[in-house]
C-alpha cells in the first residue's frame, strides 16, 4: 500500500474517531446535505464548533462543501469511506485467515498426540 494510501486511511479514521463526526455524517447521509446552521440545530454544539468538524472531514474526503447563494451545502462523499472499508476488509480477510492456520496446526498437534 502507498504512503499516500496510508495518509487517506489515516485521515479517515482520525476523522472517524470522534462521535460529533460521526453523529455529523449520519445526519448528511439521512438529509442528503446540509448547512452548518442546519447541522448545529441538531447537534449539541455551536455553529463554530461544527464548521471546525466540517473542515476535519473535508480534509479526510468524507464530505464535500458547494456555495450555493450565501450559505455552503455539505453533502457525504462515499469513496474515501470505501477506500478505507476494502482496507479494513482485507485486513480482517488477512486475520481470518491467520487464525484459521493456527487452528488448522492446534487441531493436527492434537491428532498426532493422541
Amino acid at each position: 500500500m502507498t504512503d499516500e494510501r496510508h495518509s487517506a486511511i489515516d485521515s479517515v479514521l482520525v476523522a472517524l474517531a470522534d462521535p460529533t463526526r460521526r453523529q455529523m455524517l449520519d445526519l448528511l447521509a439521512a438529509q442528503g446535505e446540509a448547512t452548518a446552521t442546519t447541522l448545529a440545530e441538531r447537534l449539541p454544539v455551536s455553529r463554530q464548533a461544527v464548521v471546525k468538524h466540517l473542515a476535519v472531514l473535508d480534509a479526510a474526503g468524507l464530505v464535500s462543501g458547494s456555495r450555493v447563494g450565501r450559505e455552503v451545502r455539505y453533502a457525504v462523499r462515499s469513496a474515501a469511506l470505501d477506500a478505507t472499508a476494502q482496507w479494513m476488509a482485507a485486513l480482517a480477510a488477512d486475520w481470518d485467515r491467520r487464525l484459521a492456520n493456527i487452528k488448522r496446526i492446534a487441531e493436527a498437534a492434537e491428532r498426532d498426540s493422541r
